[in-house]
């Protein structure tokens, strides 16, 4: 896969393993900070039914990053 032009870390472990030293204190707050990330790489929570608490605490998530996520999967489908 040598045109990879996307990378969705999904959860804290793939977080922690590929953004190491530019990671975030918390997981929220690199969710959070996921336009210094793109457009290559955006930083997801797990889609877990126990992180519905998560989701309803930061309703941020499904009005920024998640329309930016299927705008720039459209781009990438396009090319």
């Amino acid at each position: 896969m040598p045109d990879i032009q996307l990378r969705v870390l999904i959860g804290q472990y793939a977080q922690a393993y590929y953004l190491k030293e530019v990671m975030k204190n918390t997981l929220t707050e690199t969710v959070q900070s996921f336009k210094e990330y793109c457009p290559d790489i955006i930083p997801l929570p797990h889609p877990s039914p126990r992180n519905r608490f998560w989701l309803f605490k930061n309703p941020w998530f499904e009005k920024e990053v998640i329309p930016y996520l299927k705008i720039r999967v459209q781009e990438i489908l396009r090319d």
